[in-house]
């Protein structure tokens, strides 16, 4: 365990956080051991690729870093495999993994960053999926009493980028060890209804794509919409997607007749936060180090130096100017440790 440790270089947003106290784990018998070493008090923070974490710049309890790597597979039907993977393996390089092996499932899921262990949290998806629809099980560790947990589907309780884990009571409560998914071998139903992945593929020529081939353009339109957080820190997409009453759409399309939406449960409608922001005229603004992305308004970057109290402030001046125009609450993507 290291006192006063520089969390900057385990953040997308490039926050020099500072903690009292990190450890790194890379098997789960470790963590009792290094639980014994603080104070049952202390504040507990579990760190996995810091890629959809707004960091404090000072962290006043523990961080334990989740570094358990293995990924491993296991038959179960001709055409269904279970694959199993640890907690602090990189979401993109399991991706490539198993679309080496001829996996199937996870494609439209690439170049998502952050952990294994992190996407149950956040319920990870892009394209039209999401880690609900190949999830298995996951096995996780309680911090408070070291027991160990497994939980299924009905357990996770996903949500649009969120779960049972993203609950006031629970976050930091686990540390996740391991994630199983079910993927196929033989793919008869990809998902590329996009228009961005349909275009994508018509462009290279593809009209009977692999999973390799949905990957691939997903990668090429990820990488053309946003900026790599070694130059610009950020984490992804800072606000998720509102979803407001049909009555709410209505109105607003009588007075902005080219509002974008997708349908979502119980009659309602989704619509883009990146239009509501971009219409609002933030893409590109600036104040101080903090800014919205040129390409991509759902994106605040770090242009250097930037503290988490200014970016927190930036995305409310963008909240305000939303709710205002929209009558929408934009709510966020990214978790904010205050």
């Amino acid at each position: 365990m290291q006192t006063n440790y520089n969390l900057k270089s385990f953040n997308t947003f490039g926050i020099a956080a500072i903690a009292a106290h990190y450890a790194a784990i890379h098997h789960p018998d470790e963590l009792p051991q290094l639980l014994s070493q603080v104070d049952k008090a202390t504040p507990r923070l579990i760190l996995g690729g810091g890629s959809n974490l707004l960091l404090p710049d000072n962290y006043p309890g523990l961080v334990i870093h989740n570094c358990i790597q293995f990924i491993e597979s296991k038959e179960v039907a001709d055409n269904e495999v279970i694959v199993r993977a640890g907690g602090g393996v990189n979401w993109h390089q399991l991706v490539l993994w198993s679309l080496q092996q001829g996996y199937g499932g996870l494609e439209n899921m690439a170049l998502i960053p952050g952990t294994v262990g992190a996407a149950p949290i956040q319920n990870i998806g892009a394209y039209g999926r999401e880690i609900k629809d190949v999830f298995v099980e996951l096995e996780a560790q309680e911090l408070e009493t070291e027991a160990q947990h497994t939980f299924f589907l009905e357990d996770c309780q996903f949500g649009y980028r969120d779960s049972i884990f993203k609950q006031a009571a629970n976050r930091h409560r686990y540390l996740i060890t391991s994630v199983s998914f079910r993927l196929s071998r033989h793919h008869h139903s990809l998902y590329t209804h996009y228009g961005d992945i349909q275009e994508q593929l018509k462009k290279w020529g593809i009209h009977s794509p692999t999973p390799q081939d949905v990957a691939a353009a997903v990668i090429e339109i990820r990488r053309s919409k946003l900026p790599d957080w070694r130059i610009y820190g950020n984490a992804g997409s800072f606000f998720k997607n509102p979803v407001i009453s049909l009555e709410h759409f209505q109105k607003l399309q009588n007075q902005f007749p080219n509002i974008p939406s997708y349908p979502a449960d119980n009659h309602q409608v989704k619509v883009p936060a990146g239009w509501l922001i971009d219409q609002s005229g933030w893409k590109g603004q600036r104040r101080g180090a903090v800014g919205c992305y040129e390409r991509q308004a759902l994106v605040i970057v770090n242009h250097g130096g930037a503290t988490a109290k200014e970016i927190l402030a930036f995305s409310t001046l963008i909240r305000e100017d939303v709710q205002e125009k929209y009558g929408i609450e934009l709510e966020r993507e990214v978790n904010a440790i205050l």
